[in-house]
């Protein structure tokens, strides 16, 4: 199994990367900040407009290191790849698949089944957390996520946007029960409704902050192993959209970015006072706080779980590649389905 890396966070959106040996170097106004080699890395991402120079940027891909462009807010800009890897064969089936919808809708299924688990599992563990403290609006959303789940298994939505449009409903059960799962009594962390492109609120905010983490995460595990992270079967193929990035991270959404933001809010990690908000209504981390859930997703990376499946120990951040080697068997056809992480 692969070993677990470091990545380069660069969160001031003044630095400009550079090469020198086989080293990155950070820069802000030509004054050097860091040095890192690159041998302790397997991927960059860079929160900001300065950019890189070439020679950086090959060595990052010399070396098989991802590099991510992002605005200073967590938006995705761009990402930077070399010569193609893996298997050309691997490639020429995942593009056969993504354009058969009823193949597709087979690994579109088992994305959202991971997720929609892994939601449930995190509903279930608030409600033997604290149990004195679940509503009857509560354990209506929690029945109906779990009846949702049986119907994807039992394979009655017809087409793939049907499917879709049933995860979508799902979703909405779990999120109308997320502010349930906020222990913190400051009212600025009150949460109604998902909202993002901007992100209206403190939750929201933090939300799609680690969503864009996974995202970086999992199109560096699917490139790792041969795979186009461009090329889905849940979201379809858009210019600029790595769309099997997105499928692979649905599965990852309630237990490493959901559970992470809770933590974060809960432990008082980050406080209300660690948000600007801007005059669209737009609400968005500063930059002491960005870096502090930064160090804290780092930490949670190094953590332990046991895949089900592979029925071995692995770091968190780990998780996405083990995911994408695993669908890269089963469209080899090395194995019957491809099996989500769900957490136990």
């Amino acid at each position: 199994m692969r070993k677990l890396r470091n990545v380069l966070y660069v969160t001031n959106p003044k630095s400009y990367l550079s090469r020198d040996g086989e080293s990155i170097v950070v820069s802000v106004e030509n004054q050097e900040l860091a040095r890192v080699p690159i041998r302790n890395l397997e991927g960059v991402v860079c929160f900001g407009y300065m950019g890189a120079s070439p020679g950086m940027m090959a060595l990052c891909t010399e070396n098989d290191v991802g590099m991510c462009f992002v605005s200073p807010y967590g938006k995705f800009m761009a990402r930077i790849g070399g010569n193609v890897s893996g298997n050309v064969l691997l490639r020429k089936r995942q593009y056969a698949v993504s354009d058969d919808e009823e193949a597709s809708k087979k690994i579109a299924a088992y994305c959202i089944l991971g997720k929609l688990m892994n939601c449930r599992t995190v509903l279930q563990r608030f409600s033997r957390d604290y149990p004195d403290m679940v509503s009857r609006e509560f354990e209506q959303n929690f029945k109906r996520l779990s009846e949702g789940i049986l119907q994807i298994r039992a394979g009655t939505c017809g087409s793939l946007n049907e499917l879709r449009g049933f995860e979508g409903i799902l979703s909405k059960y779990y999120f109308h029960s997320f502010n349930d799962l906020i222990l913190s009594t400051e009212p600025e962390f009150s949460f109604e409704n998902r909202s993002r492109r901007p992100p209206l609120d403190r939750v929201n905010a933090l939300l799609s902050f680690s969503y864009t983490l996974i995202a970086a995460d999992c199109a560096s595990a699917l490139e790792s192993v041969g795979l186009d992270p461009q090329v889905g079967f849940l979201h379809r193929v858009r210019p600029g959209r790595p769309s099997l990035a997105l499928d692979l991270m649905e599965e990852f959404r309630p237990y490493l970015g959901d559970r992470f933001v809770l933590s974060l809010i809960n432990n008082r990690v980050v406080k209300a006072d660690d948000f600007a908000v801007k005059e669209n209504g737009a609400v968005l981390l500063t930059d002491d706080a960005r870096k502090t859930v930064l160090q804290a997703w780092q930490k949670r990376k190094k953590e332990e779980v046991m895949h089900g499946y592979l029925e071995e120990k692995m770091p968190v951040g780990l998780l996405p590649y083990a995911q994408a080697m695993l669908l890269a068997r089963f469209l080899r056809g090395d194995i019957d389905g491809y099996p989500p992480f769900v957490v136990r």
